[in-house]
């Protein structure tokens, strides 16, 4: 009999967690371990060595690029799924680029995540249809993308100020100080050649950085 692959959940939602969990557990009778941030995944991942991570990318404190670069630092050999409500590809460009074995957005069917996670178990990559056709579009496009030079921290910074976010709430959502956070948006500003907020906000809806704008 084999073992049960020991899947570690990253998600801040815990009604995402327990629905993952119950359909993981009954559909490939796995061990699933949950962590609630970036920094208890991190340390989740050290003490049980998983054989696969489901990362969410946008949680408080460190995001999940940011841990996915850790853990991949820590382990070249980890396998992590990106779990997101990011349907954009520049989402999961990054997110491959920086070592993620596979892509599924949260609005695709259960069975999907499903098939994503055995074919990451099983050694293979995977991104869902749509993504990968989009990510094809991405790589066929012509001239620099300027989103390309940012870190994981300033891409969610854009996406977080195009989508209305003062700079009092970006700082207590990525649990930083308001005078980090103003230095990193003066740094991101630099990086896009934006002179004004309302440039970044324009960048960052041209570039379709925004889900749920305010």
């Amino acid at each position: 009999m084999s073992t049960p692959a020991k899947i570690l959940l990253v998600d801040d939602h815990p009604i995402v967690r327990a629905g993952c969990r119950e359909f993981l557990e009954h559909g490939l009778a796995a061990k699933v371990i949950e962590a609630g941030s970036g920094e208890e995944g991190w340390r989740a991942f050290v003490e049980h060595n998983p054989d696969l991570v489901i990362l969410d990318l946008t949680m408080p404190g460190a995001g999940g690029l940011e841990v996915l670069q850790k853990l991949r630092a820590h382990d070249p050999r980890a396998r992590v799924l990106i779990f997101s409500m990011h349907a954009n590809p520049i989402f999961a460009k990054r997110a491959v680029q920086a070592g993620a074995k596979g892509y599924v957005v949260k609005s695709s069917p259960p069975e999907e995540l499903l098939k994503a996670v055995q074919e990451v178990l099983r050694g293979g990559n995977y991104l869902s249809h749509e993504i990968a056709q989009e990510m094809a579009l991405i790589n066929l496009g012509t001239g620099p993308n300027p989103l390309d030079e940012l870190s994981a921290r300033e891409l969610e910074i854009l996406r977080l100020v195009g989508a209305g976010r003062s700079l009092a709430e970006i700082a207590a959502i990525l649990c930083i100080g308001y005078k980090t956070a103003a230095n990193c948006i003066t740094q991101l500003k630099n990086k896009v050649r934006a002179r004004h907020t309302s440039d970044l906000v324009r960048i960052a809806i041209q570039h379709g950085l925004i889900d749920n704008p305010r």
